[in-house]
């Protein structure tokens, strides 16, 4: 096994000391990945903010920072997304709740698209 592997494995289980061995947390790296990205949308939407109490804005500079708040958290969604594939659905049938991970699966590709 890769140290890669390895590391995500023991992040993975590393989780609060109150979780419980059946409880799965989101990794550390797409944690702080996600996080930056919604920074980045709320930078967005704070300018959207101050553009519309200008009365002169211009409604496609509003449009075009409206898309770039729905790419910011299209983004952190896709982060989150990958982590999770990365540290539960890979590893699913090892623990043996790969069914309940199907599930959670679809649902999670049904909430990022």
């Amino acid at each position: 096994m890769t140290r890669a592997k390895t590391d995500k494995k023991t992040e993975a289980a590393s989780c609060h000391p109150t979780h419980t061995d059946t409880h799965l947390c989101m990794p550390e790296d797409a944690r702080k990945r996600a996080n930056r990205r919604l920074a980045i949308a709320r930078g967005h939407l704070e300018s959207i903010q101050r553009m519309l109490e200008d009365p002169n804005v211009y409604c496609m500079d509003v449009l075009r920072q409206i898309k770039a708040v729905q790419g910011a958290l299209q983004g952190a969604a896709g982060v989150v997304l990958r982590g999770h594939l990365e540290a539960h659905v890979a590893t699913a049938s090892e623990r043996g709740d790969a069914e309940e991970l199907i599930e959670e699966l679809l649902e999670a590709m049904k909430l990022t698209q």
